[in-house]
């Protein structure tokens, strides 16, 4: 394995600390371990708490700012946060508004954020939850868990944090994630694994004319393997299950084409200019565009395909202003 770290135990402090002191204006980290907030707290507004395990940067410390998170709770690697941290971000952050904590669908992740939260209550915090599915890779009844929280998240906290800036009430914000969650779906694949620090070794194995589809962000294999395809026709395997689950036909739409982690953006870019004219022939009118690496697993080589379908609410709230380190409006 070969890795540009110090000491395996170090990397989620370091990972945390350089990135803290690369954005010291915006954010300040905790005493209490791995929980970075926002420097200039709010008042009397909602104030949004997510997080997970760390290893798919920028996501989440990267949304931290002005019109999206005030608080990111980060547990090791692929592995969620305790309890003990989350109340701590929550308690940080927390307004006579209330807390919105926004967490995707993973077991651990659902476990310490409900035993949180319940702390949180007993101390007189107001404090709700949604959790975000987008991943269409699964059916919603695949699995005892339900499908994965992956890259449509950004959306979850981009307008859940604008309804939150510009003064809406506990009840509104969460209406809004959930709007969110109702109306985004993701796709993803893989051509080489990513390798945690800690295990030192790749978390599955493809041959060279071999690819995952349905790959999540944890590592983890897709749903099937196949044989490697070009760009394009990758590209129309994700959207078909995309648009196959919710009708984006004469409708409004954000697109993101995300990198995993070791994707290259020429790469990317390829696949954004044929999925510009796939969609357009599909009657979905592509309204902004990200590419880039947004929600990754670690150094994965492969990209995931995110759709937003917009509303007039939604638009608007996208469009709202954003000071973060890794995304701006």
């Amino acid at each position: 394995m070969k890795k540009i770290i110090n000491a395996v135990e170090d990397v989620e402090r370091e990972l945390v600390e350089g990135f803290v002191k690369a954005d010291p204006q915006r954010v300040e980290k905790l005493a209490a371990g791995n929980v970075v907030v926002r420097r200039q707290r709010k008042q009397g507004k909602v104030a949004l708490v997510s997080g997970g395990g760390l290893g798919h940067e920028p996501a989440h410390l990267g949304f931290l700012g002005k019109g999206m998170l005030d608080a990111v709770v980060a547990g090791p690697i692929f592995t969620s946060p305790s309890p003990r941290l989350i109340l701590e971000g929550i308690r940080a952050v927390a307004t006579e508004a209330g807390v919105l904590c926004i967490v995707k669908n993973y077991a651990g992740d659902r476990m310490n954020f409900e035993i949180a939260m319940d702390m949180a209550r007993e101390a007189g915090i107001r404090v709700e939850a949604v959790v975000v599915t987008d991943d269409v890779a699964l059916s919603e009844d695949a699995t005892e868990a339900g499908r994965r929280g992956v890259a449509g998240t950004l959306f979850v906290h981009k307008l859940a944090g604008a309804k939150a800036e510009a003064g809406g009430t506990l009840a509104e914000v969460r209406a809004v994630a959930e709007k969110t969650i109702a109306n985004v779906r993701t796709m993803g694949m893989a051509i080489a694994p990513c390798i945690v620090p800690a295990a030192g070794r790749p978390g599955f194995t493809l041959a060279e004319d071999e690819m995952e589809i349905g790959t999540g962000i944890h590592g983890e294999p897709g749903i099937r393997r196949e044989s490697l395809k070009n760009a394009n026709a990758i590209a129309v395997e994700l959207l078909e299950k995309i648009l196959a689950d919710l009708d984006y036909r004469d409708r409004d739409a954000v697109l993101l084409v995300n990198g995993m982690g070791a994707t290259p953006l020429m790469e990317l870019y390829i696949v954004n200019n044929f999925v510009q004219e796939y969609l357009k022939g599909k009657g979905v009118r592509v309204f902004h565009t990200l590419v880039g690496n947004y929600m990754t697993c670690l150094d994965m080589a492969g990209f995931s395909l995110t759709l937003l379908r917009l509303d007039d609410e939604l638009r608007e709230l996208y469009e709202a202003p954003a000071d973060t380190r890794f995304f701006h409006c």
